[in-house]
């Protein structure tokens, strides 16, 4: 779950398909990447094939408790002798934890790379709490996952504590496993099974999963996030010639470094620099343009609170 409160050395990463690319293939992993889902179709899903699992980001219910009884599919409680599936120990890791719970299943089709293959063999016995707890004290994976959040001076992801206004959102998987469809949510006691479902069935068998729990919530949130694991479209695209494809891949690829980039930095101290300069730059103008400057930036904000305060009225 992503919320303010103690992460223990976890701090939050966006639901964003730079960020989740970059994590899984500086944990080691070959030939796989997220795409964005901007619509919830099931032929717009296919064209992503091959489709390993969805990772799906929701505000979590306030007081919501796990339950003897999902509110769609039914538990699985043998099922986590026969798959990956990890019990969330602790909170800001849920996102990374998301898409291990969709990797680590797919040992057959990915390549995980020597590091997530030997901790998927260390834990494939342990019940799945011992497994949350071995997910959670993993250097490697928990520094990876910390190289992605952005930065910021102004809170201490480790210090702050959550308040009863603040929003709580969660990342869960859906993914095809031995011939069924399953629901693997750390915070919920068992993987949840939502029928049978091939590898080739699964865009068809997730979309109405996700479009009843979409469901559950008011009309008017829209505070949803959708990202598809899939084999790297750059090889897809060589596959078949497509020359100007696999330039718009490099360029998108090339996108989320930069992005990654930013995200890392610290601007503060650039920002405060050029604040500097410019009320410098003012000054040397003499206190009459100062303060002339002072002024219509003053009155610009109050006219915008006053605009935006007048659209919120009429709505």
């Amino acid at each position: 779950m992503i919320s303010p409160s103690m992460s223990g050395g976890w701090n939050t990463i966006e639901s964003d398909a730079g960020v989740f690319t970059y994590l899984v293939e500086n944990l080691g992993v070959k030939n796989v990447q997220f795409e964005e889902l901007v619509a919830l179709d099931a032929d717009y899903l296919r064209q992503q094939s091959p489709v390993y699992g969805v990772i799906f980001l929701f505000k979590y219910p306030t007081g919501e408790k796990p339950t003897g009884t999902p509110k769609d599919g039914s538990f699985d409680l043998d099922a986590a002798e026969n798959l990956f599936f990890a019990a969330q120990t602790i909170q800001n890791a849920c996102g990374t934890q998301a898409l291990l719970s969709v990797l680590l299943n797919k040992e057959e089709e990915i390549d995980l790379g020597p590091q997530l293959r030997e901790f998927r063999e260390f834990t494939g016995a342990f019940p799945s709490d011992i497994r949350g707890e071995a997910l959670s004290n993993s250097e490697l994976i928990r520094d990876v996952h910390n190289s992605f959040a952005r930065s910021s001076p102004f809170v201490d992801e480790t210090q702050r504590m959550a308040t009863e206004d603040d929003d709580v959102y969660h990342f869960i998987a859906y993914t095809p496993i031995n011939g069924a469809l399953y629901e693997l949510d750390g915070l919920q006691p068992a993987p949840i099974s939502h029928g049978p479902c091939s590898f080739d069935e699964f865009p068809d068998k997730v979309i109405p999963v996700l479009q009843r729990r979409i469901d559950r919530y008011p009309a008017h949130e829209i505070r949803f996030n959708l990202l598809a694991m899939v084999r790297d479209l750059r090889i897809r695209a060589a596959e078949i010639g497509d020359q100007d494809w696999l330039y718009r891949e490099k360029q998108k690829r090339s996108a989320w470094q930069w992005e990654n980039a930013l995200r890392r930095h610290n601007f503060v101290g650039f920002i405060n620099e050029v604040l500097k300069g410019v009320v410098q730059s003012k000054l040397r103008e003499g206190d009459s343009a100062y303060d002339q400057w002072v002024e219509e930036a003053c009155s610009k904000t109050t006219a915008r609170l006053e605009g935006k305060s007048r659209k919120n009225e009429s709505e």
